[in-house]
């Protein structure tokens, strides 16, 4: 999975100790009469968060009123912070990210849930956090200790950039989501997955380092976000995207079938709060079999 070895302890000694998870994102293929295919679970920084919780349930309220919708997304999320409350260090819950604009919406729409489960809370971006030396912990723009940390940045990022300091303070920072989730959210696991489960209904074969038998498939990096540096190969011909991912490595999954609907290609997301269960779907939907962060956000209802 190409995990930096420095990791693996640090990997090891969470999963062990299991400290509190909160959500994840399944991206699932569905073509309406066969069964779903699951194309990749997105378990660390899953985004359309708040398209598929607050935004669509108004856009229901307001259009179609009677009607239903897979969606309790919301109320499954506090219920999720009330139970990881106990859970939490001393003092406030810092919520972090970039400064990317679809970043700081999802963090203040999660920052908001933690907020109703009583938890109390602070913000701050990823780059303003501090490094104490003296004691060995995280610190704020005032000097005071980040002991409880919700993070919308990616794992391997934290740990290329902060591989010390994560080691040194593990005991004195609860950080969330945990780095096990290192794993679940490399695209690698789909591998995996296949070798556990060949022929798994749910699952697409993959393979790592060559596509083997197969003539259709799809070429992920490892480690990879918003649709960047993906190959499709299909009898139609070839889609590519750019991006800077790759060096890791890729993995090669069998194409799924994805129908168009007037031109439009939809795949569902399938929103897992951790003890809740599964919760709600949002759907997205690209010119191209190939979902990115272009991609638009379709509501749903049942009638």
């Amino acid at each position: 999975m190409r995990i930096p070895p420095a990791a693996i302890p640090f990997i090891e000694r969470t999963w062990n100790s299991e400290p509190p998870s909160i959500y994840g994102r399944f991206d699932l293929a569905w073509d309406g009469r066969n069964q779903p295919k699951m194309l990749e679970y997105n378990a660390d920084t899953p985004t359309s968060l708040i398209e598929a919780s607050v935004i669509q349930r108004n856009w229901l309220q307001d259009t179609f009123p009677k009607a239903d919708q897979f969606n309790s997304i919301h109320e499954k999320l506090i219920a999720q912070w009330d139970q990881i409350r106990p859970y939490l260090k001393p003092g406030p819950l810092y919520f972090t990210s970039t400064t990317d604009h679809e970043d700081v919406m999802t963090l203040a729409c999660m920052k908001e849930v933690a907020r109703q489960a009583s938890i109390d809370t602070s913000a701050i971006a990823i780059k303003d956090i501090g490094w104490n030396e003296a004691v060995g912990e995280f610190r704020d723009l005032d000097e005071l200790p980040i002991r409880n940390i919700f993070a919308l940045y990616p794992w391997e990022w934290l740990i290329a950039e902060y591989p010390d300091a994560l080691f040194r303070a593990q005991q004195k920072s609860l950080w969330i989501e945990p780095v096990w989730k290192m794993l679940w959210s490399n695209k690698a696991l789909l591998a995996i997955l296949w070798e556990l489960f060949p022929g798994h209904p749910n699952l697409l074969e993959a393979h790592l380092d060559d596509p083997g038998k197969m003539r259709e498939y799809v070429r992920k990096p490892i480690l990879s976000r918003e649709g960047s540096n993906i190959c499709l190969k299909t009898d139609r011909g070839v889609v590519e995207t750019g991006g800077k991912y790759g060096k890791e490595g890729f993995v090669y999954q069998a194409a799924a079938r994805i129908d168009d609907f007037d031109g439009k290609y939809p795949i569902i997301g399938s929103w897992l709060v951790t003890d809740q269960g599964a919760c709600g779907i949002g759907i997205r939907e690209s010119d191209t079999p190939i979902t990115d962060n272009r991609s638009r956000f379709v509501p749903h209802y049942f009638s």
